[in-house]
């Protein structure tokens, strides 16, 4: 497994397990022994986490999985696992937060992950029109001075504000992005500004929820309701930039490509993500250690110029989605934001 510094002290594997799908309510597949399945990514080399105080029972998880990883491998071996969470503020505190709500929640974020400092912690904010945003993002900060924690980032913030985090002296390490084949937003200004700014971009979304998949490849448009909301909102995206027709011209495409690297369609969409500016890492989901194989194989995907050109020849027919990183789904009443869900963190209600 590839592994890349973020920082002069701060190494991640390239490939990153994601939480989401453990949450509950998201899905009705259930592994048998999630900390079992945890201890098998790490131990095969993916050694990075990302989760969120808002996915239900998932810090929880990734808390007892770091004690039993701890008791199986020893303290030397835990230090090479680094766990990414998100500070997710609910949108109806947002105009009346203050620093003690934001450390109210950073500490229950310590207290689930069992950790005496947060690795990394990505920082979320649902309604820019709620201006504290930029206070809060320093509060952050001063929280990582006390020793609370290791790295501050960001998540979903456009361009324009990312750099108003910088230049308000907050020292961004990453910026976690909704980025993939079908959403090419990030390219627009925020791949040369996390370049300049020397932050590196984590990369959500690169299957598309799973439609980036086998599964989806001359699959008819489905027309009645999709297993989760992750689902719904690629769908969506699929919709903007061309419809049913063109993404199932991108699957084949996939397919051919994933046949010369003997693999499949999900990890020949990860790993060309892998390969972009400014990339770091791609985040993917698991509910269970079944699609293991398949992740490792990401870092080892090299595409070829052919490969890309055929990728790029497909999606030269795609429509631009517009604006910058999340926009469209900042919109509350919009396709896009109203299928969100705003305030699941009582923490600091």
């Amino acid at each position: 497994m590839q592994r890349i510094k973020l920082a002069p002290d701060y190494e991640i594997s390239r490939v990153i397990r994601g939480g989401w799908q453990m949450a509950s309510g998201h899905g009705a597949v259930r592994s048998d022994d999630p900390v079992a399945d945890l201890i098998a990514f790490a131990d095969a080399g993916i050694t990075t986490f990302d989760c969120a105080d808002i996915y239900t029972g998932v810090e929880d998880l990734i808390g007892r999985f770091r004690l039993r990883y701890r008791d199986l491998r020893g303290q030397e071996a835990l230090d090479h696992i680094k766990v990414h969470t998100k500070f997710v503020p609910d949108l109806e505190i947002l105009p009346r937060i203050s620093k003690s709500q934001v450390e109210s929640l950073i500490d229950q974020s310590l207290r689930r992950l069992k950790m005496e400092r947060l690795d990394l912690v990505q920082f979320h904010w649902w309604d820019y029109a709620a201006d504290r945003w930029l206070e809060t993002s320093v509060w952050l900060e001063e929280l990582r001075r006390a020793g609370k924690i290791h790295k501050v980032s960001a998540t979903n913030f456009d361009t324009g504000r990312m750099l108003q985090m910088i230049e308000a002296g907050v020292p961004l390490t990453s910026m976690q992005v909704q980025y993939s084949l079908l959403d090419n937003r990030p390219a627009k200004r925020k791949v040369a500004a996390a370049i300049e700014h020397g932050v590196s971009l984590l990369c959500y979304g690169t299957v598309a929820g799973g439609f980036l998949g086998d599964r989806w490849l001359g699959v008819a448009e489905p027309d009645d309701a999709l297993e989760n909301r992750s689902l719904v909102k690629y769908k969506l995206i699929i919709d903007d930039i061309g419809g049913w027709d063109l993404f199932q011209a991108l699957l084949r495409t996939l397919r051919g490509i994933a046949d010369r690297h003997g693999v499949d369609i999900a990890t020949v969409a990860s790993a060309a993500m892998l390969s972009r500016p400014a990339v770091a890492g791609v985040i993917v989901g698991a509910r269970t250690r079944d699609h293991l194989d398949a992740n490792l194989a990401i870092s080892d995907v090299a595409l070829t110029e052919q490969d890309n050109a055929g990728i790029t020849a497909v999606l030269a027919g795609a429509k631009e989605l517009e604006h910058d990183v999340y926009t469209l789904e900042r919109d509350r009443h919009g396709r896009h934001g109203s299928i969100m869900k705003y305030n699941l963190n009582k923490g600091a209600a």
